[in-house]
């Protein structure tokens, strides 16, 4: 055998051949043929193969023969470069590396280098592994030689590699590779090798990263080299694609392997030396978070290649990047390191350094990527961890204090619960501080406030309000002990050189509360911090009442940062630099304490704490800044606004000097322009109102839109967010939240919303953005994939003094103009009220004006109380609004639990949806089942064609919320009235008929038969009727059924209320009492009574305690409505059937208990009842369903008439007093229903009341006297209003023929004479009717005295008199209150004779007068008509003109006069009545006493007259 190279080989650049021969005289015999034709050597083994059969045994020596050829002439390092391919002359490794298809090598290949492999080892005698190990270190070395980047390989290499690791891969799975031999080869040419190729060896299961990284012998080494390949590595992560993915592939595959090593569980404790790789792994963790940490402090310019760096390490952070790869707990140790690293590397800053500069290191001032990968941590360990870790952190390490407080400031952007869990943590530290006098404890807490303070109220609460919450009251830290207190003082004292201006200001503003006796330590402390303020040449005096923690410098860098953001236009240049310029202003700050307390002052009605104290303490800036800011001349509103009330507050109290108050309103009588160009001397104009930099704000609102529309982006929102939140603060210059704002009550007006036009245009810029970022996130995710930005957004609004605004201008928005808002305007105000409530607990309650059902509301309920259902159009606004918030609810936060449920969602959103979808769909009242809750889309809502209709009955098939009305959430019986007594029919989407048709089905087919636990009437109809009752008058006695016009009245069933409901009343009233028995009166029960009155009593009983006017104004209202109804009821209500028995008697005991308790002091006429009252009740006496069905049934109709009638006298004779009243409309009505139905005369008791209204007319109209009919009383009732209705002079003729009437009649008539008296007196539109009321109490009184009988008895009254008892439920009781005043009216008309004869007069005179003077300190006298009757003279004193003081005096004049001339009889029983009534006059007391025990000779009678 022999072999040679041909020439024409090597020349073409190819490898030798390999030719074969039997013999050398074979060879020299055949070599001309040869020469002739050459075939190849596949050829002459293609062509024995063709002729010779498959033997197996053959095919293995041929095998052996081949190998042994090759073994003997051919060079190793040769064959492996240049294999023969299949397809090529020659067979050359060298050309399958280089080939440019992308196909595997051949199996043979690898078998036949494998072989190759295994004879060379076995030849030099090492082993096979070794070998290939060391021949494809140098082949890899080969490959990354002449590289094009520093870490990455060239597509052209790429190729390259993939067949050499194929081979590899082939050695390596039959036991041919050794891969530690092979690891430690490549390392001695790691200089030479690219990063890259190692992430491949890992990538195709050669050899793993992590076997490379062990297997270097010099773990520093492996370290230095790593790091320095992994900052290259991080610098190509920004490059374009696919070099980037290719990057980012490898970077998270190292740092998979790093993290996995460096931080896994703790190593097997019986291990006798550590492993080096986690230390490694550890050590080159630190050294990049240390590079890219060192990068930042140095300065850091973007598109640099360290900031590439950094940014790339960072990127490695985010949780994606080792999910489902490495255990969570893992992790978790990697990022606490990181963290803790983070806070302690290079602590060079003191704590010093830190109070004076921490205000450079808020959240908008710290890098990006430095916010960024805080972000990222905190996500991985949760707010309680990361907490916990600086917690850990700030007591065992010193600390880079930068980034200590920059990485407070993103944790609590972060997270809203951190917030809670650092205000505990400051508290823990606080409290350690002042029980062990702990210096570190309290510098850490106060250096952790104010960062935190700086993000703004809606993150933290203000510095100013932590410091009064901790040090303002008996409850401080520093009021435990003295000692406490001079640690306190300590160290703020030592603070002082290095604080910063508006930190002294808080502690000079809000001092620490200190006993007297230690006075001095806050006093010097005081003294020390103004030097310091004066040193900073700030002005102590002129220091707002509500100081803002902003200075001027922190609002300029703010302007740079925007200016940064926005571009450097000339228009934003301007109106940065006037609002710059704006807050140097002195006065400035004096006009944001004016607009604050001005706004303090409107929600409660006082002036502020501040303001006063100011005005006292602060009396240089008050009168100097503070007044001059409040009385800036302007034209004065027609109505009195806030300020104008303020302002007059103040004058009130002499806070005001008459001379600025004077000349403030001389200037703003001659304003003739808002602008005031002409301001009056000594008055200085407010500054002009200079452009808002809204271009900012604009630009911030711009770019969260923009991350709305990229999901990746999402990680930035709080970041955003931040910076919104700042620019808002900016653009609302003076409303700059210091968090120093109480808490209370939002008073807003629904009428007429009051919204300045800045805040209108800030709102309106807010809102909108939140609708526009609504519609762009959901153009991409659903709500519950579009994280936290709207939470973070409403907060931002809740956190600023703009929620009143933002409130006002929803109620124009919801309550006036929503049937006009677009769908995209619907869905984004929507989800903004869902979100506000998630942070009801927080918010203030909302007080408003009418149509508000209820004051106090919580915001969410308030808003939800502004949809109304009263018209078509505010109907169909409703049912878009409440679909888009639940859709949106069930989206965003669907499935919750049962309390975050109630947080977010109010049953009365829920309930105002059932009511409109059962009142338009009538397929929503036919029970269907629930729908699958997963086909549930929110995206159909806002797309331009939302089919509303569809929608909302998609919704209501749910079952999700289905689910919901299976709790509060149902639409009640109750709640059914409430909304549906709010329709106007007029305007109603339904017509008549379908109203008529759904008040049906609402009533009698779904709430009646409802169980009543499921908010229905258990199918009981006086049930039904009696939530009907109540819901009426709760409707008509609420704002909600007024017509706010200006001329609107309370009229029951206007068109301000549902009419219609009134008559399903009446409808169900019949009903329930064709349901009951003949003998069962109408609605009642056997114990209970009628319904209707138990309501009555059930309210009138709830108002009968309270006494204020208020209280009893609103009482009155209620008796009125009472009223109504019963008016509008069938007449049956008042009497019932016939009781069971002989004879038959209708029951009346309700009514007539209502009139003698309730109508009879509220709709009395004159000791009467009203008309309308009087005639409803007879005319139930003979209406067809009422007692004259009792009398067609009854033997003695007349009897049954005048059984009624009888009971009256009685139980109720102020029926029988209204009867006689109306006698001239009721009398023709009564006769003739009586005749037509009965053919006889009427019964007896209606020929009494003829007979009294005869006599009273005879009375007056001739002078012959006939006798007086039955009852006294009722004849004296029918003269008195007979004599009332007569002329003066034919009154004054004729009563002087009353003598000869009985005792009886004259002093009940005197009584109802006294009555009119005193209406006359507390309605006082004529004077006549006064003089004439008097008249006729004098001529009856005269009659009685000439008759010498006694009517002292009207006086002194009780229920219990047998005689003359019933007269005192002839009257209201305000009147029977009011008759001492009547007594001593008619004082001059007493005669002596009288007053020396009734031995009583004495004693009904002194308690007429206390009872008099008591009525005046109890404040139920009023003044009376000018000049009552003929001049009330005692002697030629001076007349009363109906001043209760004069009446009062003159009354007290009389009885001391009286008392000597009385006998001593006349003081036998006068102890009870001084015992009683004493006090209220010591002097007439005395008097009284000290006559009861003089000696009868002593006496001497003075003349009275």
């Amino acid at each position: 055998m022999g072999g040679q190279r041909a020439p024409s080989a090597a020349s073409d650049g190819g490898v030798p051949e390999l030719a074969m021969s039997g013999t050398p005289a074979w060879g020299a015999a055949t070599e001309e043929s040869m020469r002739v034709r050459r075939r190849s050597w596949t050829e002459l083994l293609a062509g024995r193969l063709k002729r010779q059969k498959y033997d197996p045994e053959k095919e293995q020596k041929l095998k052996d023969s081949a190998l042994h050829l090759l073994r003997s002439h051919q060079n190793l390092n040769d064959l492996l470069l240049e294999v023969e391919d299949p397809r090529c002359e020659k067979l050359c490794l060298g050309k399958l590396i280089d080939c440019h298809s992308a196909e595997a090598p051949p199996d043979h290949s690898s078998f036949f280098i494998g072989s190759a492999l295994q004879d060379q080892a076995s030849r030099l005698g090492v082993p096979v592994g070794i070998l290939s190990a060391r021949i494809f270190a140098c082949s890899m070395e080969q490959v990354c030689v002449e590289p094009s980047h520093p870490v990455l390989l060239s597509s052209e290499q790429r190729k390259r590699l993939s067949s050499l690791l194929e081979i590899a891969q082939y050695l390596s799975a039959h036991s041919m590779l050794s891969r530690l031999s092979f690891c430690q080869e490549l390392w001695k040419v790691q200089n030479s090798l690219l990063l890259e190729a190692l992430w491949r060896l890992h990538m195709q299961s050669v050899v793993s990263l992590q076997e490379l990284l062990e297997s270097h012998p010099d773990v520093q080494a492996v370290t230095t080299w790593l790091f320095k390949n992994l900052c290259l590595l991080c610098e190509q992560t920004g490059a374009s694609y696919p070099s980037d993915s290719v990057a980012r592939a490898m970077l998270a595959d190292f740092v998979q392997l790093l993290v996995l090593r460096g931080f896994q569980e703790n190593p097997d404790p019986r291990t006798v030396e550590p492993e080096k790789m986690p230390q490694a792994a550890a050590s080159i963790l630190q050294r990049m978070l240390i590079y890219a940490l060192d990068a930042l402090a140095a300065g850091l310019q973007e598109e640099t290649s360290a900031y590439r760096v950094v940014r790339g390490w960072f990127d490695m952070f985010s949780g994606h990047v080792y999910c489902g790869i490495i255990s969570t707990d893992s992790v978790k140790r990697f990022f606490s390191h990181s963290l803790t690293q983070i806070l302690t590397h290079s602590p060079v800053l003191k704590v010093s350094d830190a109070v004076q500069m921490q205000r450079e290191w808020s959240f908008v001032k710290t890098h990006t990527l430095l916010t960024t990968l805080y972000h990222r941590l905190f996500v991985m360990l949760g707010p309680e961890e990361s907490v916990g870790c600086l917690q850990e952190v700030l007591e065992t390490q010193e600390v880079h204090w930068q980034r200590v407080l920059s990485c407070v400031s993103s944790l609590v952007i972060c997270f809203p619960e951190a917030q809670q869990l650092v205000k505990d943590w400051v508290a823990r530290l606080m409290a350690c501080a002042f029980e062990s006098y702990h210096l570190d404890s309290i510098v850490t807490a106060f250096l952790i406030v104010r960062q935190a303070a700086l993000e703004g109220p809606s993150v933290f609460l203000s510095y100013a309000d932590w410091f009064k919450a901790s040090f303002g009251s008996t409850r401080g830290y520093h009021h435990c002990s003295k000692k406490a207190l001079v640690f306190l003082f300590k160290f703020l004292t030592d603070l002082v050189p290095w604080e910063a201006p508006q930190y002294l200001k808080v502690h000079i503003l809000h001092p620490p509360l200190v006993p007297s006796k230690y006075r001095t330590l806050l006093t010097d402390y005081i003294s020390l911090a103004k030097t310091r303020l004066a040193d900073l040449k700030v002005s102590v005096e002129n220091m707002g009442l509500y100081e803002d923690l902003t200075s001027a410098g922190d609002i300029a860098e703010r302007i740079l940062a925007m200016r940064k953001g926005v571009g450097a236009s000339l228009i934003c240049l301007v109106c940065l630099l006037s609002f710059y310029l704006h807050f140097l202003q002195p006065q400035s700050q004096a006009a944001q304490d004016v607009e604050k307390a001005i706004l303090v002052f409107e929600h409660t009605g006082k002036i502020p704490v501040p303001v006063m104290e100011a005005s006292i303490f602060r009396r240089s800036y008050y009168m100097s800044h503070f007044l001059p800011a409040l009385l800036t001349p302007r034209v004065l509103p027609a109505v009195p606004d806030s300020r104008e009330g303020f302002i007059e507050s103040l004058r009130r109290v002499d806070k005001i000097p008459p001379s600025l108050y004077s000349a403030y309103h001389q200037a703003c009588a001659t304003a003739k322009d808002p602008r005031l160009e002409n301001v009056a001397p000594g008055m200085r104009a407010e500054p002009g109102c200079a452009e808002e930099p809204l271009g900012p704000l604009m630009a911030a609102l711009g770019e969260l839109r923009a991350a709305m529309t990229d999901p990746m982006q999402y990680d930035v929102i709080s970041a955003q967010m931040a910076m919104i939140s700042e620019r808002l603060s900016a653009a609302l210059g003076h409303n700059k939240d210091d968090g120093t704002f109480e808490r209370v009550k939002i008073q807003l007006n629904i009428l007429a919303p009051k919204l300045e036009r800045q805040d209108q245009t800030v709102v309106d810029l807010l809102l909108t953005a939140f609708c526009q970022n609504l519609m762009a996130a959901s153009s991409f995710a659903p709500p519950q994939r579009q994280g936290p930005w709207a939470a973070l957004f409403v907060r931002t609004l809740c956190g600023h003094r703009l929620l009143p605004a933002v409130l006002a201008r929803l109620i124009q928005l919801l309550h006036h103009q929503g049937p006009n808002l677009s769908a995209s305007h619907v869905l984004g105000l929507a989800a903004l009220v869902i979100h506000l409530g998630e942070f009801k607990s927080t918010l203030p309650e909302v007080d408003s004006g009418p149509p508000a059902p209820t004051s106090g509301l919580p915001i969410p309920e308030f808003l939800y109380s502004l949809l109304t259902c009263r018209t078509r159009e505010s109907l169909l606004f409703c049912l878009k609004f409440c679909t888009a918030a639940i859709s949106y609810f069930l989206c965003k936060f669907s499935p919750q639990p049962h309390d975050a449920l109630h947080s977010c969602l109010s049953p009365g959103l829920i309930k105002k949806f059932q009511f409109v979808v059962l009142r338009l769909f009538a397929q929503a009242r036919v029970p269907h089942l629930p729908e699958d809750t997963a086909s549930l889309s929110w995206r159909p809502l806002f797309l331009p064609s939302t089919d509303w209709y569809r929608a909302a009955l998609s919704l209501w098939r749910r079952n999700n919320f289905q689910e919901l009305l299976k709790e509060e959430f149902r639409l009640t019986y109750r709640d059914w009235l409430q909304l549906e007594l709010e329709v106007q029919p007029g305007a109603d989407v339904l017509s008549d008929a379908e109203r008529q048709d759904f008040h049906q089905w609402a009533i009698h087919e779904h709430y009646l038969p409802q169980p009543s636990s499921l908010g229905g009437c258990s199918g009981d109809l006086e049930v039904a009727c009696t939530i009907l009752v109540s819901e009426l008058m709760d409707f008509y006695q609420s704002s909600r059924s007024y017509d706010h016009s200006e001329n609107s009245d309370l009229v029951l069933c206007s068109r301000t209320g549902n009419g219609d409901i009134l008559s399903r009343l009446q409808e169900m009233a019949v009903d329930l009492e064709l349901e009951q028995g003949p003998t069962t009166p109408h609605g009642c029960s056997s114990t209970q009574g009628h319904f209707l009155f138990r309501i009555f009593h059930k309210r009138l009983q709830a108002l009968a305690d309270s006494r204020d006017v208020t209280s009893s104004l609103r009482r009155q209202q209620e008796l009125l409505m009472c009223r109504r109804l019963l008016l509008r009821l069938p007449p049956t209500v008042l009497i019932g059937n016939l009781q069971a028995g002989q004879p038959a008697t209708p029951t009346c005991e309700e009514f007539f208990q209502l009139v003698n308790s309730e109508l009879r002091n509220c709709c009395c006429h004159g000791g009467a009842l009203t008309h309308d009252i009087t005639v409803h009740f007879f005319r139930v006496t003979w209406h067809l369903l009422g007692l004259l069905s009792a009398c067609l049934r009854s033997p003695d109709p007349s009897l049954t008439a005048n059984l009624i009638l009888t009971q009256c006298q009685t139980k109720c004779p102020m029926i029988l007093t209204s009867a006689l009243l109306w006698w001239s409309s009721l009398e023709p009505v009564l006769c003739s229903q009586w005749r037509r139905c009965f053919q006889s005369a009427l019964p007896r008791e209606l020929r009494r009341l003829q007979e009294a209204q005869q006599f009273a007319s005879n009375f007056l109209s001739s002078d012959s006297a006939s006798p007086a009919p039955h009852l006294p009383w009722v004849s004296a009732a029918a003269l008195h209003f007979a004599v009332k209705e007569a002329e003066k002079e034919i009154i004054r003729r004729q009563l002087k023929r009353l003598e000869c009437e009985t005792e009886e009649l004259l002093v009940s008539l005197l009584f109802f004479s006294l009555m009119g008296l005193l209406s006359s007196h507390l309605t006082p539109d004529d004077t006549a009717d006064s003089l004439k009321a008097v008249d006729i109490c004098a001529e009856v009184l005269s009659c009685l005295e000439r008759k010498k009988v006694s009517w002292l008895v009207l006086f002194q009254l009780t229920e219990t008199d047998a005689k003359l008892g019933h007269l005192l439920r002839l009257a209201p009781d305000q009147h029977t209150r009011l008759l001492p005043f009547a007594f001593y009216s008619l004082l001059s008309y007493f005669s002596e004779d009288t007053i020396i004869r009734e031995v009583d007069f004495l004693h009904v005179a002194a308690d007429m007068y206390f009872k008099l003077v008591q009525l005046f300190v109890d404040g139920k006298t009023r003044s009376t008509s000018p000049q009552v009757g003929r001049s009330l003279q005692l002697h030629g004193q001076s007349c009363l003109q109906g001043n209760p003081v004069e009446l009062i005096r003159e009354a007290r004049l009389f009885l001391l006069q009286l008392i000597p001339q009385c006998p001593k009889q006349s003081f036998s029983n006068m102890a009870k009545l001084l015992a009683s009534h004493g006090h209220y006059d010591p002097e007439v007391s005395a008097t009284l006493l000290s006559r009861q025990q003089a000696d009868p000779d002593l006496y001497q009678e003075p003349h009275l007259f």
